[in-house]
């Protein structure tokens, strides 16, 4: 991460804000650091907190009482208890954390350390997929830590405005319907009208194998690493389990067996959405219905129904967010109540969703070409639903969105897919929803609007392909996406991730090279005054020298004379 001079000031005003909040929460004194400032607190008055930037360093806080106990009091910031600094930066963002970590050592120390930065990225990407990050203190250097996995994730999501490579799979014989990227296993799953699921290795493009027709079209994949499930337009599921010493997990070219697949039959209609976590399955149909199953007992625990078609749905935690006809609904998946229903959201059907990992923002992409951004906030009385940002970067509809922090990727009948980077929107959204505009009633929601103005168009449009491009996913630094060609194309970032990656590192030769050549001429400088001022004194010491010789030679005169 890299950070400007004029952001400490910005910080410091947060962080003399936090230390306000902190010391109220806590009932401490921010000057008590010592046995003496504890005997010196005055009752009366209540502590002025500054806090100054000078050189990139924070001075620490100034305390003046009524009865000027402590007058011109200064101290650092370090100087207060570890508990009140870690309560400090629990309220500090992820670049204002970097740049606190700029001003010492100490601060260095607590910032990098910080326990905030493993939620950081959880918030951001979930948990990684390569194991986590060892204890600071079990002593293995080897690990990184959460924030090292924190600045290289955030360095890699910058790639996506960089180059790319195309990499165009061939296979399906008829219009690829859905497609699924396991990033954590480097595959890619494809269905589509040829009834027939694919397995590709996302680094080579190569092709790995192929189920036998499954007698319907698939609309429908989704997957991890212990389970793969395809939905069909016959209404049933079909589930593979990972094999043990199998290479790429599923073995999806064997004949059924009740040991490695099953299916799932209750849906009265074609299956067009499926999602999973780590204890059930989500689907979605055109019965008007959102089933919730069982992994491990493969029961139907809960049915959600809705008044049109089901089209997409994602879930999280104990809520799932579905669309069915134009509208689109928040569940609790627990008790299958309804906690939130925004109706219209599109003109005609809300064919796409997707879903930030904390769960708070919905993108959905309709019929009309527009996509739309939610924020849902749930507190005791009402689950308050507020439009964050509209985008129509389409001419067609909308029929799939991914996200990836912090692109929102989007494929349409257009043949064009559209880049949005909604990091900005991410962090003022909290702020802004305290100034609603409009207000749309409804019996269990509150539906709030924002004023459009601020929002940014797509950062980037990828074109030039075949219409009707019906499904897309992101992952680190690949996008695929399947439409009616009956191709699946790969953008691959990787090449500018490496060109970033060399630029970076220029720009470290550079600066290092700028800073030694500053150092040399302050040197030179610094001599050279030395030089200069001892030169001045010297040409002083000799007239003096001079005058004084020839005041003397006078005196010897006039004396000699008047003898």
């Amino acid at each position: 991460m890299e950070f400007e001079c004029q952001d400490i000031v910005g910080v410091s005003e947060k962080l003399a804000f936090c230390l306000v909040n902190s010391c109220e929460e806590q009932q401490i004194d921010p000057n008590q650091v010592d046995s003496k400032t504890k005997t010196e607190k005055a009752a009366s008055s209540k502590p002025e907190l500054k806090f100054s930037c000078k050189k990139g360093i924070l001075a620490g806080c100034n305390r003046k009482t009524s009865n000027d106990v402590l007058p011109n009091c200064h101290r650092s910031m370090s100087d207060l208890p570890a508990a009140l600094i870690s309560e400090i930066l629990d309220c500090l963002g992820p670049k204002d954390l970097g740049i606190v970590s700029c001003v010492s050592t100490n601060l260095h120390r607590l910032a990098s350390e910080h326990h905030v930065w493993k939620q950081f990225y959880c918030e951001r990407w979930g948990l990684p997929s390569i194991p986590a990050p060892a204890p600071i203190d079990s002593g293995n250097t080897n690990e990184k830590s959460w924030r090292d996995l924190f600045v290289e994730r955030e360095f890699r999501s910058r790639t996506f405005m960089g180059r790319y490579n195309i990499d165009v799979l061939y296979g399906h014989t008829e219009a690829v319907r859905t497609v699924f990227l396991l990033a954590s296993a480097k595959l890619i799953f494809t269905s589509g009208y040829d009834s027939t699921v694919r397995m590709w290795d996302m680094e080579e493009g190569l092709s790995i194998a192929s189920s036998r027709a499954l007698g319907c079209t698939i609309r429908a994949i989704a997957a991890d690493t212990k389970l793969l499930v395809a939905g069909g337009t016959d209404g049933f599921i079909h589930c593979w389990k990972a094999v043990e010493g199998v290479q790429h997990l599923f073995d999806i070219r064997a004949p059924q067996n009740q040991n490695t697949q099953f299916r799932l039959w209750e849906h009265e209609g074609p299956i067009t959405s499926l999602a999973l976590d780590l204890t059930r399955i989500y689907s979605g149909s055109w019965d008007m219905t959102v089933r919730i199953w069982d992994r491990f007992s493969r029961k139907c625990l809960n049915v959600l129904r809705h008044s049109d078609w089901v089209w997409a749905l994602v879930p999280h935690d104990a809520t799932v967010a579905s669309s069915s006809g134009s509208d689109v609904y928040v569940w609790n998946t627990v008790s299958g109540d309804l906690m939130t229903v925004v109706r219209s959201a599109h003109v005609g059907n809300a064919y796409s969703l997707a879903r930030s990992h904390t769960g708070n923002f919905i993108f959905t992409g309709g019929e009309d070409g527009a996509i739309h951004m939610f924020e849902v906030s749930d507190n005791c009385i009402e689950t308050d639903v507020l439009k964050v940002a509209t985008w129509i970067p389409h001419s067609g509809t909308v029929y799939s969105l991914a996200f990836e922090f912090p692109w929102l990727v989007s494929a349409s009948s257009d043949g064009k897919l559209s880049l949005i980077d909604v990091r900005k929107l991410l962090r003022t959204s909290k702020g802004a929803s305290k100034r609603s505009v409009v207000k749309q009633l409804d019996q269990k929601s509150v539906v709030k609007q924002l004023d459009q103005s601020s929002v940014e168009p797509p950062q980037r449009m990828l074109h030039g392909f075949g219409s009707n491009l019906f499904s897309v996913d992101i992952g680190a630094d690949r996008i695929v996406c399947g439409g009616e060609e009956g191709v699946v194309r790969i953008w691959n970032f990787t090449q500018a991730l490496e060109i970033e990656r060399r630029v970076r590192a220029l720009r470290g030769i550079r600066l290092e090279n700028r800073m030694r050549r500053r150092r040399h001429q302050l040197e030179i400088n610094s001599k050279g005054s030395c030089t200069d001022q001892c030169s001045v004194a010297a040409k002083k010491n000799s007239v003096n020298g001079d005058r004084n010789s020839v005041r003397y030679s006078k005196r010897g005169m006039t004396n000699k004379l008047k003898a």
